[in-house]
């Protein structure tokens, strides 16, 4: 077993703190697992610095002692990203501590924050000013901002505003000696070179450690519609969406797709839930169009789109949201899918994009190759048919052992649906990040230059790989 510095831990203790610095077991304990309870690790140290100068201090020292370090925001992510090996041997070092949130510029439409701040206080504070921040996911009460930019987070409005890459106008992160980059003031032009917190947004913590940052704000929605559409196909709800992004041009806010049998099952897990169209439909399409005018009519306006698209055989049938309790309904089936899903037993979920236009026809193709090729399992595609990306579930045969059914024939269904993807030129990560999930399946797959080139960044900023090592990038060793 793994014995750290005695010195290190006294050092450690004295710098940061009781507030910032445990090593009592039980308090480590929470947070050594992730959120899926997939993977378990052990901590020298759990650190919970208080500012950057103490992030900065405690990354100098860990550089000092040879120490690596696991930073962890909410400990949300959904690839085990952020929890530490079993070795014991690395630090977590915690950034909740760091969870201040500036004043916002109301004329700028700009906030600054600490890594530690929770979305949904985001969130709550720029509502207070009559603005929001245009990125959210069911994990809003728990995940970071630190977080968020780490693994380039995305989530049903990414049609309209992107990922959280685009959200980030300027960056604050301790590099691996313990040196503060700093980059917070944002600059609309600026030609002096890289542009150095791209390298950071979605490196996963393997880079530098992401300790504030500078974050775009939009308008306060003034009204919104939602709809729930009907349709034969996923080809009619491409077809839909187009038609919809063409006439609806910057208030279509988001697009989802979701197939009966996931309806079926979310509708199957809550009696209390109810579908919002009277017959059953091989597709449903979950529309929503927003404004920060009070005066623009979107009623009319999704009216316009979906009355053409039901006469001319586009779509079978569709229902507006006669309230916003209705509206929160239509998405509360939408959200109610992943938990429907793991409920029906074993399976193994994939977060995988193709190129948008393609999407329709991945999913068509998708479905029937894999339960042909895994007789008795289920496949599932739903999610965001606007950004390309959606979520792939595929659920064991009945009567299978959920824990040992992923281990065995559910690692081989993984490596079919992600060879299916690489063949359609997408990606196995579309918004949840590698970690140490999908590390050995991105260097399987990925382009050997594009690795070889991740791997060169790496090593210039980390060259001792103490940041989140065995995340994202496989050991040079093994990595193709």
């Amino acid at each position: 077993m793994f014995a750290p510095d005695p010195l290190f831990i006294e050092t450690a203790a004295a710098l940061l703190g009781r507030r910032g610095w445990t090593i009592d077991p039980d308090q480590m304990a929470p947070w050594l697992t992730d959120w899926r309870g997939r993977y378990t690790g052990r901590a020298c140290g759990l650190a919970s610095p208080a500012d950057t100068a103490e992030v900065a201090a405690i990354v100098a020292l860990c550089a000092s002692y040879n120490v690596p370090i696991v930073a962890q925001g909410g400990n949300s992510g959904m690839s085990g990203g952020a929890t530490p090996d079993p070795s014991g041997a690395a630090l977590l070092l915690s950034l909740r501590r760091l969870n201040w949130i500036g004043e916002i510029d109301t004329a700028a439409r700009q906030i600054i924050c600490g890594a530690g701040t929770v979305l949904q206080n985001l969130h709550e504070m720029a509502e207070r000013s009559g603005l929001r921040f245009p990125l959210t996911l069911g994990g809003k009460g728990s995940a970071t901002v630190g977080g968020l930019i780490s693994t380039n987070a995305g989530g049903s409005q990414v049609l309209r505003h992107g990922s959280m890459r685009a959200q980030v106008l300027g960056l604050e992160a301790v590099l691996a000696d313990g040196k503060v980059w700093s980059a917070l003031t944002p600059l609309k032009k600026d030609n002096r070179g890289f542009d150095l917190k791209q390298l950071f947004i979605g490196s996963e913590g393997t880079l530098g450690i992401v300790t504030a940052a500078t974050l775009k704000l939009e308008p306060a929605i003034a009204q919104r519609r939602v709809a729930w559409v009907g349709l034969g196909s996923i080809g009619a709800a491409r077809a839909l969406l187009l038609k919809a992004q063409a006439e609806l041009g910057e208030a279509l806010e988001g697009f989802e797709v979701l197939p009966q049998n996931c309806l079926d099952a979310v509708l199957a897990g809550n009696p209390r839930a109810r579908a919002p169209l009277a017959a059953l439909h091989a597709w449903h399409a979950l529309i929503e169009v927003t404004s920060p005018a009070a005066g623009a009519d979107l009623q009319g306006d999704l009216e316009a789109v979906l009355q053409p698209a039901l006469e001319d055989g586009t779509i079978s049938d569709a229902a507006i949201a006669a309230s916003e309790n209705q509206a929160e309904a239509f998405w509360t089936l939408r959200e109610s899918i992943s938990g429907a899903l793991r409920a029906k037993g074993a399976a193994m979920q994939h977060d995988i994009s193709v190129p948008v236009a393609r999407m329709a026809d991945f999913i068509a193709f998708a479905i029937p190759e894999v339960e042909r090729a895994w007789p008795g399992c289920s496949a599932f595609a739903f999610g965001h048919l606007g950004d390309g990306n959606v979520h792939f579930h595929v659920t064991a045969p009945p009567g299978a052992v959920r824990g040992k059914w992923e281990l065995d024939q559910g690692k081989a269904v993984s490596r079919f649906v992600h060879d299916l993807v690489t063949q359609w030129h997408g990606s196995i990560s579309a918004e949840h990040g590698i970690g140490q999930m999908k590390r050995d399946e991105l260097a399987r797959l990925a382009d050997p230059v594009s690795l070889e080139l991740m791997r060169w960044v790496k090593d210039a900023l980390d060259p001792a790989d103490r940041f989140n090592p065995g995340k994202l990038l496989a050991p040079r060793e093994t990595s193709a």
